[in-house]
């Protein structure tokens, strides 16, 4: 049953210096000036007589001898990056410098991307593990596959905050393009256009792990932020926009977890479950359509991707509540469909999943079927944006 709300409402620490010399240093402390950066090559072995003593602790690690090997590291910013300061005042790594990294074949991401993945991450091994016949209350289960889909996520996560900047942003009532300058914009949009998958698909390749599904998830994640940023301009231009895209971008949401679980089949030496594939997809894309209800004033204000607000530019303010409420009510039929296909334990197992995120109220919970609520549709954004910073000055 679909309700549409008609009414208003809705410690620092520190450790011993690395030897400067190596690229296998470890640093205890991580400032927020470096990154943690996979690397797709390695240095030739200086002479013996010139190699530099390393700690006793790293001095009897063996080291394996791949061509190919991943060599974590970390890079002071401030000798090779150049920054700029983000609304919070974190630093942030310049894009040019980002772009740089693409063209050095190298795959890396930044301490501000692994926190922001963190949460994703999180619900990913809670949600999705027991759909591996993976027990997630066992921590040596988690960190056996930890690193890869961190790292991962984290990719996706600094990709998706490149994209944002992308967006045109709204100053004064005013459409301004996301970049701070035409040079920066011009970088943004030359890594989207010059494959910014490629290094984590060498890197997943290096590791044996890289499908030609997953590459195609790659690809539909790009194909994803195209649509994104064409509906940003679309709504702050008034242009027309397309249902058959807007479907398309809602199929195509939550890519990250479908690109998750099929590395984890790929860690684990297994064949893809398509049942469960299709199952969480479509769980997933009900929790979005969430989030869009719960976030749809705020993205408005802040001119982000939104299932109500693209509804409303196509059919209406008083045609697309309805016709939302239809394409909800058929994804349930087929979550519902698809839930009772499952084996039983399992599927007790993900309902005792969706209540405990429920009860937790996090950002990624997942609703119970027929509770969704759609709210107040607010026909002229331009105004209600002007009302709002009106009322607050």
């Amino acid at each position: 049953m679909m309700m549409i709300n008609d009414g208003k409402g809705t410690e620092e620490r520190t450790g011993e210096p690395p030897c400067p010399h190596s690229r296998f240093s470890l640093y205890l402390s991580i400032p927020s000036t470096m990154f943690l950066s996979m690397s797709l090559t390695l240095p030739s072995p200086p002479p013996p007589s010139d190699r530099p003593q390393l700690p006793m602790r790293l001095a009897s690690i063996p080291l394996p001898h791949s061509h190919c090997l991943p060599s974590l590291h970390s890079t002071h910013l401030s000798s090779k990056l150049s920054f700029q300061q983000n609304a919070v005042g974190n630093a942030m790594p310049a894009t040019v410098s980002l772009q740089q990294s693409y063209n050095e074949n190298m795959a890396m991401v930044g301490l501000d991307s692994m926190k922001r993945a963190n949460s994703t991450l999180q619900d990913f091994c809670r949600t999705c593990f027991m759909f591996h016949g993976l027990d997630v209350s066992k921590p040596q289960t988690i960190f056996k596959y930890l690193p890869i889909l961190s790292f991962t996520e984290s990719y996706i996560y600094q990709l998706d905050k490149m994209n944002e900047n992308l967006l045109p942003k709204l100053t004064d009532g005013d459409s301004v393009f996301g970049g701070k300058d035409e040079e920066e914009t011009q970088v943004l949009l030359t890594c989207f256009s010059n494959d910014p998958f490629k290094p984590l698909e060498t890197l997943l390749e290096c590791e044996g792990l890289l499908t030609r599904r997953i590459r195609d998830e790659l690809k539909h994640a790009e194909e994803y932020w195209a649509l994104e940023r064409k509906f940003s301009f679309a709504l702050i231009n008034k242009e027309e926009i397309l249902l058959e895209d807007v479907m398309k971008a809602n199929s195509l949401r939550s890519f990250d977890y479908r690109i998750l679980n099929l590395i984890l089949y790929q860690l684990r030496g297994a064949k893809v479950d398509e049942l469960h594939m299709e199952f969480l997809s479509i769980s997933e894309f009900l929790v979005e359509v969430s989030d869009d209800m719960c976030d749809y004033e705020d993205d408005i204000l802040q001119n982000s991707f939104n299932m109500l607000r693209l509804f409303v530019k196509i059919y209406g303010a008083s045609t697309a509540p309805s016709m939302l409420a239809k394409c909800i009510s058929e994804a349930e039929d087929r979550y519902k469909t698809l839930l009772e296909s499952l084996d039983p334990q399992l599927s007790l197992s993900y309902l005792k999943r969706c209540e405990e995120d429920t009860k937790e109220g996090g950002t990624l919970s997942r609703p119970s079927l027929g509770a969704l609520t759609i709210p107040t549709v607010i026909p002229d954004e331009e105004m209600y944006r002007s009302k709002l910073k009106s009322d607050t000055s």
